[in-house]
């Protein structure tokens, strides 16, 4: 398939695409909930012919059959869900949503997919092969959409050549993209933790058993996890966020409650790394003599990109932007549930730059004033289309 080829078809539907994301932008839905945005999707793949089915509530798994379909497809991915935010662009087109915005660039990743399966679709009796289009739920929040897609068997018995996912990055410029070989993102666990003592006064706190020194304690001993036990070769961050003693100036609650995150890039130390945080909230609720209830949630796994499928990919965008184009990113401690596909398939999650070449700025990820270069969809498209094809060919 020509390069080219693709090319003239991404440039005449990146109008329309541009359209269809700025509908996505205007009409933005909280993971679990994006009921509308999978009938707009859907009614783009009824209008072009492509045939799909429902998946985890509130998704959809597009599929094209070459001229010679196969029982082993390459997977596109794309997630759709939005943040709870309050946009803040002034754009024409910003969130008619109250409190609910694309800050993450969700409707990019949605735009990109679509284009990229209306092209295979226009082109599917010159290439054989199957490409799978996934539209996936809920990447913002426990327990993401990916595992839901997983649990409900959609892939079971099929063997994906690769599994193919990319995401927008503000610090990358339009016309650029970003690849890492191995371990790229951290995984994602949710601490959640109460210490319960006694409350009271605060000028008498020999009467009580003080859960706010207990937890201050806690929190202090808790960073002696990552100091002091993960192992130096592994990336690990243990962050807390949120601590409510909901007190007084002379008022010691009787409870503190606290909720942070454990990141880090292996899975064996993950558990072991949970279990140790566990072990430290009750060794020092023993040593103050107050009780705590622990909750730990599992979150997403590490984003671990295959090898040769990356770099089956990079090769891909290297032809077409050129080389020079073409990034080395460094690893972070950022989750994505995308980590799900690549604990079971040949997978590669890369980015898109959206920064614009001249002074304006398109703001960071999960903020408010989120404003990406629109131009970077026709080279999303291009290159999720033109890879999946090189992965069959």
């Amino acid at each position: 398939m020509e390069k080219n080829s693709i090319h003239r078809l991404v440039t005449e539907i990146e109008p329309q695409m541009i359209a269809f994301r700025r509908e996505l932008h205007r009409y933005p839905e909280l993971s679990f909930a994006e009921q509308a945005t999978c009938e707009r999707i859907a009614a783009q793949l009824d209008r072009h012919g492509i045939p799909y089915t429902r998946v985890a509530g509130t998704g959809l798994l597009a599929r094209i059959d070459g001229a010679e379909p196969s029982t082993r497809p390459v997977v596109l991915r794309a997630d759709i869900d939005a943040l709870p935010l309050e946009e803040e662009t002034g754009l024409d087109y910003a969130s008619e949503n109250p409190g609910t915005m694309h800050a993450c660039g969700h409707d990019i990743h949605a735009t990109c997919l679509l284009g990229a399966l209306i092209v295979l679709n226009r082109l599917k009796g010159e290439f054989s092969g199957t490409v799978l289009g996934l539209f996936q739920p809920g990447e913002e929040r426990h327990p993401g959409g990916a595992s839901l897609v997983l649990a409900e068997g959609v892939f079971d018995g099929i063997d994906p050549i690769a599994f193919i996912g990319q995401h927008v990055d503000p610090e990358i410029e339009t016309g650029k993209f970003g690849f890492r070989e191995g371990k790229y993102m951290a995984s994602g666990d949710e601490v959640h933790f109460t210490v319960n003592g006694t409350g009271g006064h605060g000028g008498l706190p020999e009467t009580l058993t003080d859960p706010v020194v207990a937890t201050a304690q806690i929190l202090t001993s808790l960073q002696e996890i990552v100091s002091r036990n993960a192992p130096p070769s592994i990336p690990t961050v243990l962050s807390f966020g949120r601590v409510i003693a909901d007190g007084a100036t002379n008022v010691i609650p009787a409870q503190v409650t606290v909720a942070g995150t454990l990141r880090t890039m292996d899975e064996a130390w993950r558990t072991r790394a949970k279990e140790r945080i566990a072990e430290v909230i009750r060794g020092v609720c023993q040593a103050h003599g107050v009780t705590a209830e622990i909750d730990i949630k599992n979150g997403f796994p590490a984003v671990i990109n295959d090898i040769e499928t990356t770099r089956t990919m990079r090769a891909v965008a290297e032809e077409m932007v050129g080389a020079e184009n073409v990034l080395e990113l460094p690893m972070r401690m950022t989750a994505e549930d995308f980590g799900f596909y690549t604990q079971r398939f040949p997978s590669v999650f890369y980015r898109l730059g959206v920064a614009f070449a001249d002074e304006r700025a398109p703001g960071r990820l999960h903020s408010s004033t989120f404003a990406p270069n629109e131009e970077a969809i026709g080279y999303g498209i291009e290159l999720m289309a033109y890879g999946a094809l090189k992965f069959l060919a």
